[in-house]
């Protein structure tokens, strides 16, 4: 009897008819395509959207090259990754979304102040699609979840669950329910959690939840220090890792989530709570101007070269000036 990937995968061995058989995900930037990886490997059937069916084609490039380094450090097989590519499909069109059990927005805005507005729109043109028993989630980390869903149809599906960077090592996902979400929904979710072998930590409604209100005064407080020519960046990120435990350093952190969307985190905690811990570093903002937004730029606190980080040579204050020369 001829095998087939099919009977290998953790689909066939975990969603049975009326179970979670497919997910959607709406802004593939570096966040989306990782849930969209880690989806996949765990046999889950993935359908995305993005802006336009160039941009699809790219991102679906992207992750191929993620996976192939993947298979270059052992960490997947060449099967595994057919396997898991073929689960995936992407589209401009929102149709591509039919027949998801559960759709997360993981979109990044690049205009100024929040994305309120769009994660709305987002929401609207989800809820015209999919099953009125779909559960719909945001992965914003500042916005309020109920103002997001406030456009739904049916609010009940709405839920916020915030994953955190780099995935692969991070093992919970925070997870905020409304005043209208229902039961059913948060089972899903939990449900959909255990199938990425996630943990679930319920948090109470408020900007930040809990990693990134603790985040951004580590970032903010690291500027500090570099602008105070205490330490540099390097031995800023060293000392934190080692006597912290942290996996990265503030900076790693920086330049891993993105500083244009760490400096939308200060701006909306600074908004909403009005603490100076949260108050952007001019030094981030001086940064995203720049254009040296961290690792998907190539360039931001480090240099980056075929996505791996290289130390930066010279003074990371000079904005770049002369950082340009060194890749």
């Amino acid at each position: 009897m001829k095998e087939r990937l099919e009977d290998f995968s953790l689909g066939k061995k975990m969603i049975k008819e009326g179970d979670l058989q497919k997910i959607g995900v709406v802004g593939a930037g570096s966040t989306g395509q990782e849930i969209i990886r880690l989806a996949a490997r765990k046999g889950i059937e993935v359908a995305f959207v993005d802006v336009s069916e160039e941009q699809v084609k790219e991102i679906l490039v992207r992750i191929e090259r993620a996976l192939d380094a993947k298979i270059n450090h052992w960490g997947l097989t060449e099967g595994e990754k057919r396997a898991m590519m073929s689960r995936i499909k992407g589209s401009a069109d929102y149709s591509i979304l039919k027949g998801c059990n559960i759709v997360i927005e993981s979109i990044n805005s690049k205009k100024p102040g929040t994305s309120l507005l769009e994660r709305k729109e987002v929401f609207r043109k989800i809820e015209e699609v999919i099953s009125p028993k779909a559960t719909i989630a945001s992965n914003t980390a500042t916005l309020m979840i109920s103002e997001i869903s406030s456009i739904l149809k049916h609010q009940e599906r709405a839920i916020g669950m915030h994953f955190i960077l780099p995935l692969d090592h991070v093992k919970v996902v925070e997870v905020v329910r409304t005043v209208r979400t229902c039961d059913f929904t948060m089972n899903c979710i939990s449900k959909f959690l255990k199938m990425l072998e996630r943990e679930l930590i319920e948090v109470q409604e408020s900007p930040g939840n809990i990693s990134t209100r603790m985040i951004v005064p580590l970032i903010n407080e690291a500027c500090a220090i570099l602008l105070e020519g205490v330490a540099d960046v390097v031995q800023i990120d060293k000392t934190i890792k080692n006597t912290t435990g942290l996996l990265s350093g503030p900076f790693e952190m920086a330049d891993t989530i993105g500083l244009d969307k760490v400096l939308k985190w200060m701006e909306n905690l600074y908004n909403e709570f009005g603490d100076i811990r949260y108050k952007p570093s001019p030094f981030i903002k001086r940064l995203v101007r720049a254009g040296m937004v961290g690792r998907r730029a190539g360039e931001g606190f480090y240099l980056y070269k075929d996505g791996k980080r290289i130390q930066k040579k010279g003074n990371v204050l000079n904005l770049g000036r002369n950082s340009k020369a060194n890749h």
